[in-house]
């Protein structure tokens, strides 16, 4: 059983931690996660910019991190997830790319799950394997094409 806990540090996006813990739960069965924790947290730019210099010597925001905190990365078992999404980016983005920011905070769910699952960004080809991934998870959880929205 994979188990999910959802925390909203950012409150000024409308969201429904069911229908991302039903997302999630999607992902891990196609993708063979049977058993694992989850953790999803919703959060603001201050706080991204924070994560951003903190673990990766970064500055500025992003809209996703993702950390696999697993024993063994490979196996479909005991599997520990940390995602951590930008709500306040997420609804910046909904509304210049004229999506809800629910669609869009599941694009950054969906992308850092993917990241945990060996999915990767690193050049071209892999992010647009990655990316298009993402969008058949969204079109089948019925957000429709998120984020190759432009393509269409």
């Amino acid at each position: 059983m994979v188990t999910i806990a959802i925390t909203q540090e950012y409150q000024d996006i409308d969201l429904s931690p069911s229908k991302l813990e039903q997302l999630v739960q999607l992902i891990c069965a196609q993708h063979s996660i049977e058993d694992g924790m989850i953790s999803l947290t919703v959060i603001d730019d201050a706080q991204a910019m924070e994560i951003n210099r903190s673990y990766l010597d970064r500055e500025g925001t992003t809209d996703c991190f993702s950390f696999d905190l697993s024993d063994d990365p490979a196996a479909s078992t005991n599997r520990v997830f940390e995602i951590v999404v930008n709500g306040e980016k997420a609804q910046r983005e909904a509304q210049q790319r004229g999506h809800s920011a629910e669609a869009e905070l599941a694009l950054y769910v969906t992308h850092g799950m993917l990241h945990n699952l060996g999915f990767d960004d690193i050049n071209e080809e892999l992010s647009a394997k990655m990316h298009a991934r993402e969008d058949e998870i969204l079109q089948h959880f019925g957000y429709g094409i998120v984020y190759n929205r432009d393509a269409i």
